[in-house]
């Protein structure tokens, strides 16, 4: 049928422009932030373009969901400023018949967002946990460039090592600065390994000399060693049970009972229902006038969605704090708005009706003139 294809195809072009530009802004600002904390030390330099994945991943379903309905809203006010809105009203179209062709456009995409939020989101927030953990965890020796100086996490020790092999275990020419508060020492040895020592990082020096110096009183003091054991880092394995909520299965959050996990299913849930809800609210909220230049309809519909994106994250967070239970929140929020979506279209079918029963009445009034 003409009228679903023309739907349809304008649609299309909408929410593909719509994407990449969403798209583009959006991943542009998470490498610079990414960028940021390669420059900082919080990731390694060679992980950035792995992490930007999986994190465009984690955001992928929101910049859908955001440009499904814009594009709805976009394309629709367009039919209402050139009065293609106004053609199809006169010919026995009402506003509530376009949501089947909007439905059978959108849900491929709705159907993306879903397979995302619930299965491959789970995934790219874990493995981009684990990535982050396992650099901020791996030795404090392994942090070190050979011929450069590098501080500890925690900031209490400077490095500078030159490594001679390619594990990164062992290392010659060893210099450490340590700082404690309460007195300053500087250790130095011709060479360093690391061993595990009851599941805890050390670092073992031979054949050195270890000069403190107390900060109260000023005493220095020298020791020679031929072996010399010094913690660099804790114990790093990370059980599964800390992985956080949102790095969590689905099916795992299926089966707790938990209010932390109970509210990250509502997020999940919430956004999946969410992205149905908006492409609703969408049909009735592109009304707009056609003698009107400006287009502050579509202002309003990216502040509605602030808004209904506000409300899923407050939702999470009643339900973590257990405020109230996952079915309360789901039905009181999302049913809320499909309510409301629905109302909206119908009270804009009923506003076209009665203008285009007025007209008609003003016209027969002009004919039997």
């Amino acid at each position: 049928m003409l009228f679903d294809s023309s739907v349809r195809a304008e649609l299309a072009r909408s929410f593909g422009v719509t994407l990449v530009v969403i798209l583009t802004i959006v991943v542009t600002m998470m490498l610079i932030r990414t960028l940021g904390q390669a420059a900082g030390g919080n990731i390694a330099p060679q992980d950035v373009v792995l992490l930007m994945g999986y994190l465009t991943l984690a955001q992928l379903p929101t910049m859908l969901a955001l440009s499904l309905f814009v594009a709805v809203v976009a394309s629709l006010s367009r039919m209402y400023r050139e009065s293609e809105m106004q053609i199809w009203f006169a010919s026995g179209i009402g506003l509530s018949r376009f949501v089947q062709p909007v439905l059978r456009f959108a849900w491929p995409v709705l159907t993306v967002i879903v397979a995302l939020v619930l299965l491959v989101q789970p995934w790219g927030n874990r493995s981009s946990a684990q990535l982050k953990e396992r650099y901020e965890k791996r030795s404090d020796l392994s942090r070190v460039a050979p011929g450069q100086f590098q501080s500890s996490r925690d900031g209490s020790r400077v490095f500078f090592i030159d490594r001679d092999s390619e594990d990164s275990r062992t290392g010659r020419n060893v210099f450490i600065l340590s700082q404690n508060g309460k007195s300053e020492s500087v250790t130095t040895a011709s060479q360093g390994q690391i061993e595990w020592i009851d599941g805890d990082r050390y670092l073992v020096l031979e054949d050195g000399q270890r000069n403190e110096a107390s900060a109260g009183n000023g005493t220095k003091t020298m020791a020679r060693f031929e072996r010399y054991q010094l913690q660099v880092d804790e114990q790093s394995v990370r059980s599964v049970d800390a992985l956080p909520p949102r790095a969590m299965d689905t099916l795992e959050l299926l089966t707790s009972k938990q209010p932390q996990h109970q509210g990250q299913l509502a997020w999940r849930f919430g956004l999946a229902v969410a992205a149905i809800n908006m492409v609703l609210l969408g049909i009735g909220m592109s009304a707009t006038n056609p003698r009107r230049a400006n287009n502050w309809n579509l202002l309003f519909a990216l502040l509605g969605f602030v808004v209904y994106f506000n409300l899923i994250n407050l939702t999470q967070a009643w339900v973590s704090n257990g405020r109230t239970s996952l079915l309360q929140a789901m039905l009181s929020v999302h049913g809320g708005a499909f309510l409301m979506a629905l109302g909206l279209i119908w009270m804009r079918d009923q506003g076209n009706r009665l203008s285009l029963s007025s007209l008609r009445a003003a016209s027969r009034k002009e004919q039997r003139a």
